[in-house]
C-alpha cells in the first residue's frame, strides 16, 4: 500500500508549526530569565511563577488529554467486554482536578515549592525523596510510551507510514522544543495543540454519524457488533470491585503526577492555581466526549461494508486502534487526516509535559541537593535539557511494545496510586508524619503491589484476592486490591508516625535511635525558639543586679 502523500504533508506542516511555536516560546523564556530576580532555572521549571489563568488552563488540560486518554476512552467504549461505563477517563479526570484544586493547589503554591518532591525533601530528607522519585519517574516513562504507541498505531493505519518512523519523528519534535524552551515552550504549544484536538475531533463526528455503514447509535445503545453486548456496557456485582479500583486509580493516582503540580506551582497565586484546576476539570471532561462518540460509532458500524471487512477490529485484537480505524474506514480521506493531526497534537501535548516533569524532579531534588550542591543556574539548565533527552529516549524505546493503549495508560498511574498518593497526602496534610512512618508505608505498598502481580508485564500474582479469575492462563484480580494497598499504606504511615513520635516525645525511645534525625531537627528548632526568651530574661536579671 502506498504512503498517503497529502496526509503526510499535512502532518509535517502541523509539526513545523508546533516546532516554530516552541522555538518562539523559548525566546520568550530567555527574556523572562533576564528579568527574573530569582533563580534562572526556576523559569524553565515553573515559568517564573507568572503563568496566567488562561494559559494555565490550556496547558493543564492539554497535559491530561493525551493519546492514551483519547484512544483509551474510545477503546473502552468500543470493546464488547467493557462499554461506556468502563470509560473512566472523563469522570476520573474531572474528579482528579477538583480534588487537586481543593486539597493541594493552595497548600503547595503558598509554600512556593518548585516540584512535587520538595515537601518530601523538607520533611523526610534526601533518602526518602529519592525513593519517591523512582515510581514517579517510571510512571512518566510509561506515560510517554503509551502516548507514542497511540500515535504510531494511528499513523501506520491512516497514512500507511511505518509506526517506527512516526514514533521517532514525533518524539524528536517534542524533545527538541521542550529541550529549548522549558515550561514556556510546553505551555504555548499546548494552546495550539488543544485547540486543534478540539476542532478536528468534533469536525470528524458528523461524518462518522452520517456514514451509511453506521447504524444510529441511539438504536444500538443496547446492542454491540456481537449482538450480545451493549456499547453502554454494564457493571455486574462480580465486576464492581475492579470497576471501583480502576476508577479510583485514575482519579486519585493523577494527584501524584508532577505535571499537575508543575502547573499549580507555575500559577501567579494560590487562588489562581485553584481556579486553573477547577476550569481544567470541566475542559478535560468535555475533551473526552468525541472519543466516547467515536467508540460508540465503531461499535455500531457494519465493518463488512467498509474496506476493512470482517472480522471486526475486536476479533482481530485491534481494539486499541479502533479510533484511527474508524477515522480511516468510516470517514472521507481528508477528514481522517484531520483526525491523525488531532492525535499527533494530543501526543505531543502530553509528552512534552511529561518530559519536563521528570527532568525537573531529577534536577531540583537529586542533582541540585545531592550530586552538585554548588551547581550554577547555567549548569542546572543543562541538566534539565539532558534529562529531557534521556527520559524521551527511554519512553520512545518502550513505545515499540505491542501492549494495549488502555493497559499502558492504566499501568502508568498504577504505581503512583498505590505508592506515592498516600505519601503525598500525608506529607502535605499531616504535621506529625515522619520519615519512619513514610518508609514503613512505602515498603508495605511496594511489597503488596509486587505480590499482587501484573498481567500486562507477565508477573503472576502470589496474593490471590477474593473473586480472582483465570482466563487463558492469565489471573485477573477483580477485588479492588490497588485501593486496598493504598489504604493500607496510608494507615501504616499515620500509625507508625504517631507511635514513633509518641515514643520519642515521651522519651520511651532513646534519642540515639533517631537514625534519620527526624526528631533531632525538631528539638533543635524548638530550642532555637526558646533561646531568645532565655537570653531576654538573662539580660533583665543582669540589668537588675547591676542596678542593685
Amino acid at each position: 500500500m502506498a504512503v498517503h502523500v497529502a496526509g503526510l504533508v499535512a502532518v509535517i506542516a502541523f509539526y513545523a508549526v508546533i516546532l516554530l511555536t516552541g522555538i518562539l516560546a523559548a525566546r520568550k523564556s530567555k527574556k523572562v530569565e533576564k528579568k527574573c530576580p530569582g533563580k534562572k532555572s526556576e523559569v524553565t521549571i515553573v515559568g517564573g511563577r507568572n503563568i496566567n489563568v488562561l494559559i494555565g488552563v490550556f496547558t493543564m488540560t492539554a497535559t491530561w488529554v493525551g493519546g492514551g486518554y483519547i484512544m483509551g476512552t474510545a477503546e473502552a467504549v468500543y470493546s464488547p467486554a467493557q462499554g461506556l461505563v468502563w470509560a473512566f477517563g472523563p469522570p476520573a479526570y474531572l474528579l482528579n482536578f477538583l480534588l487537586g484544586g481543593l486539597f493541594f493547589a493552595k497548600q503547595m503554591r503558598s509554600k512556593r515549592y518548585v516540584t512535587m518532591l520538595d515537601p518530601f525533601q523538607n520533611h523526610y530528607g534526601q533518602l526518602f525523596t529519592t525513593a519517591i522519585l523512582i515510581p514517579a519517574l517510571l510512571s512518566d516513562i510509561l506515560w510517554v510510551a503509551c502516548i507514542l504507541a497511540a500515535l504510531g498505531g494511528t499513523m501506520s493505519i491512516i497514512l500507511e507510514v511505518s509506526s517506527v518512523v512516526s514514533i521517532l519523528i514525533s518524539a524528536a519534535v517534542s524533545i527538541v522544543y521542550t529541550f529549548l524552551g522549558g515550561l514556556y515552550a510546553v505551555a504555548y504549544t499546548d494552546i495550539i495543540q488543544l485547540s486543534f484536538i478540539f476542532v478536528s475531533l468534533w469536525l470528524c463526528i458528523p461524518f462518522m454519524i452520517l456514514s451509511p455503514v453506521v447504524t444510529d447509535i441511539a438504536q444500538t445503545a443496547h446492542l454491540n457488533q456481537s449482538s450480545v453486548h451493549s456499547w453502554i456496557g454494564e457493571v455486574t456485582l462480580e465486576n464492581a470491585g475492579k470497576w471501583t479500583d480502576d476508577f479510583l486509580m485514575l482519579a486519585l493516582g493523577g494527584l501524584a503526577y508532577q505535571s499537575l503540580h508543575q502547573r499549580i506551582l507555575a500559577a501567579a497565586s494560590s487562588s489562581k492555581a485553584q481556579v486553573t484546576c477547577f476550569a481544567a476539570a470541566g475542559f478535560s471532561f468535555i475533551m473526552g466526549i468525541p472519543s466516547v462518540i467515536i467508540g460508540a460509532v465503531a461499535a455500531s458500524a457494519d465493518w463488512n461494508q467498509t474496506e476493512y471487512g470482517l472480522p471486526p477490529p475486536y476479533e482481530r485484537g485491534e481494539a486499541g486502534n479502533v479510533l484511527p480505524l474508524a477515522l480511516c474506514y468510516i470517514t472521507p480521506t481528508w477528514v481522517s487526516v484531520l483526525g491523525i493531526g488531532a492525535i499527533a497534537a494530543a501526543v505531543m501535548s502530553s509528552m512534552d509535559s511529561t518530559l519536563l516533569s521528570s527532568a525537573s524532579m531529577f534536577t531540583q531534588n537529586i542533582y541540585k541537593t545531592t550530586l552538585r550542591k554548588q551547581a550554577s543556574d547555567r549548569e542546572l539548565k543543562w541538566v534539565i535539557k539532558i534529562s529531557v533527552l534521556l527520559v524521551g529516549l527511554a519512553g520512545t524505546g518502550l513505545a515499540f511494545n505491542k501492549s494495549s493503549i488502555l493497559a499502558l495508560w492504566l499501568l502508568a498511574t498504577d504505581l503512583l496510586y498505590c505508592v506515592v498518593t498516600p505519601q503525598l497526602a500525608c506529607v502535605v496534610h499531616l504535621r506529625f508524619a515522619n520519615c519512619y512512618g513514610a518508609i514503613s508505608g512505602y515498603l508495605i505498598a511496594l511489597l503488596l503491589r509486587m505480590l499482587s502481580g501484573e498481567p500486562a508485564l507477565g508477573i503472576p500474582p502470589v496474593l490471590l484476592y477474593p473473586g480472582w479469575r483465570e482466563e487463558d492462563g492469565v489471573v485477573t484480580q477483580y477485588f479492588p486490591f490497588r485501593t486496598l494497598i493504598a489504604s493500607v499504606s496510608l494507615a501504616v504511615v499515620v500509625l507508625v508516625s504517631w507511635l514513633v513520635q509518641l515514643g520519642f516525645s515521651h522519651q520511651l525511645i532513646p534519642q540515639s535511635w533517631d537514625v534519620f534525625d527526624s526528631f533531632k531537627e525538631k528539638m533543635e528548632a524548638e530550642e532555637e525558639e526558646e533561646r531568645p526568651m532565655q537570653t531576654f530574661n538573662d539580660e533583665k536579671n543582669y540589668v537588675f543586679n547591676t542596678a542593685l
